[in-house]
């Protein structure tokens, strides 16, 4: 699309009252972002039907926004834009009911990222859920597929991690502008999502993330994937709102179980109990998405026998497992010295059987 043009799409975007839908409806009727953006305002409120507050509204947001420095603001930042005629526009994302017409992105998007899986969760995360997340993201981005997460706290930020440990790709949707980042201790993620994937949102430079925002980013998460995996969700969980756009778009939706005492456990039992489907490993994904495309990859199924641990190695193997367990915890079952119980617990963690977390406690990888 020519910069003359473009600039008046990204002007459009910018105005609060102008969703995709009415947007697409100026494009369709005036032929053109540019034509729509000197019409008449009578005109405009007779082709979106709008009341004479809302007309009154857009027509002063106009008044205050200039097209060519929202142009400039790309070249500023570093951004490039995609709109929605571009033929790198997200395909599985056009498909949707009335798709964003702009999204601004860093990093790259490209054509294999149509093989996307979403994983969504809580905010609040336990550390099982955490490890969920960035477990399934492992093992689904070294099959090829692309992670889709809003890169909030807790899962989102476990599943962006996960692929980006195995070198994979994922994309982290924005609730807010693309020279923002949100929250801000995940500018160091930002970064390295941008350089194997890429960071994208609908909503131009200078937008808050505010609450009323975040819908909209679910929307296009979940329009970007094949399916969602909700890992953890309280029973009034925002990633329920995905799973919501999820079926509306006709993706499918998986949920985790997890600690029937947990609160964190509620929303996605609701979900297995409305008809999600009920994943343990990344294959139960696999199986529920006809022609989905994966790769061979080079993974190794963790079976001690094949690292020729010892009778203690193997004593301590055994009781380590998916929930963290001090050290103090594990010497007084092995019944081993404490000294030999560091020994083991260190030769375990250098084959990746195992891992140190915080506070002396380990977990079985």
């Amino acid at each position: 699309m020519k910069e003359q043009e473009l600039k008046y799409w990204l002007a459009w975007n910018k105005i609060s009252d102008i969703g995709p839908k009415r947007f697409h409806k100026l494009i369709k009727y005036f032929g053109s972002a540019e034509n729509a953006w000197h019409a008449k305002s009578g005109e405009i409120l007779k082709v979106l039907s709008l009341s004479n507050k809302i007309s009154s509204r857009i027509s002063e947001e106009k008044n205050n926004i200039n097209p060519n420095k929202e142009l400039d603001l790309l070249d500023q930042h570093k951004v490039r834009v995609l709109t929605i005629n571009d033929g790198l526009y997200p395909q599985n994302l056009k498909e949707i009911h009335d798709p964003p017409p702009v999204l601004y992105f860093k990093g790259s998007i490209i054509e294999k990222d149509k093989n996307s899986i979403s994983i969504v969760g809580s905010r609040k995360a336990t550390y099982y859920g955490k490890m969920v997340a960035e477990n399934l993201s492992k093992d689904l981005a070294l099959v090829g597929l692309t992670i889709i997460s809003g890169m909030a706290r807790g899962i989102d930020t476990a599943a962006h991690k996960g692929a980006l440990s195995v070198n994979g790709r994922t994309i982290a949707v924005l609730g807010c502008g693309i020279d923002l980042i949100y929250p801000p201790e995940n500018r160091r993620l930002a970064k390295e999502i941008e350089e194997s994937g890429a960071i994208i949102t609908e909503f131009s430079f200078s937008t808050l993330p505010e609450r009323q925002n975040f819908p909209r980013r679910n929307r296009v998460i979940s329009g970007l994937s094949l399916g969602t995996v909700v890992v953890e969700a309280a029973e009034k969980s925002g990633a329920l709102i995905t799973t919501d756009f999820a079926l509306e778009q006709g993706r499918e939706v998986f949920a985790v179980p997890g600690n029937i005492t947990s609160s964190m456990s509620n929303g996605t039992h609701n979900l297995i109990k409305q008809g999600a489907k009920l994943i343990n490993t990344y294959q139960d994904i696999l199986e529920e998405i006809p022609g989905i495309v994966t790769q061979e990859t080079n993974t190794k199924e963790i079976n001690p026998e094949k690292y020729s641990l010892s009778k203690e190695d193997q004593i301590i193997y055994k009781i380590i497992s998916n929930e963290p367990m001090h050290i103090d915890e594990i010497i007084e079952i092995s019944k081993l010295s404490a000294s030999k119980v560091s020994e083991v617990l260190l030769n375990l963690e250098l084959k990746d059987l195992i891992k140190e977390i915080e506070g002396k406690k380990f977990i079985k990888l």
